[in-house]
């Protein structure tokens, strides 16, 4: 047998685990879309919106709940999601301190926004067909 994490991944998940996933990643989307209908940034918005932050701390606190089941990857996938987000945040940040890297960051931000719709609409829909994500 392959040593590959979706195939080890056999446990059925607890009950209620797969709808609070559902919930997570609505106020993930929530927080992006934000980002979307005003003047901020979508990752902004994402990284910024209490319901983002929310969800990262439901992340935190059932992550042992759905260790070994297929769940597991969406857990990870948000929270890299949201971690890189907020590197890449950071590194355009710190381009925007100089007036040559303003654009840049501008850039940077845009592609990071979406970057994180992507990750959303791919991890939610594969997550609506019950299947694991490849990390």
């Amino acid at each position: 047998m392959p040593d590959d994490p979706l195939m080890r991944a056999t446990l059925v998940p607890k009950p209620g685990m797969i709808k609070l996933t559902h919930v997570m990643y609505a106020l993930h989307a929530f927080s992006a879309l934000t980002g979307l209908v005003s003047a901020a940034f979508i990752v902004t918005a994402f990284l910024s919106g209490w319901p983002s932050i929310i969800a990262v701390a439901l992340n935190f606190m059932n992550r042992g709940e759905v260790r070994e089941s297929w769940l597991d990857s969406h857990f990870r996938w948000q929270m890299r999601t949201f971690w890189y987000a907020l590197v890449w945040m950071l590194v355009a940040g710190l381009l925007a301190l100089t007036l040559i890297g303003i654009p840049a960051a501008i850039v940077l931000l845009l592609g990071v926004g979406i970057w994180v719709l992507y990750r959303l609409a791919r991890g939610w829909s594969a997550l609506g067909a019950e299947r694991p994500l490849a990390i």
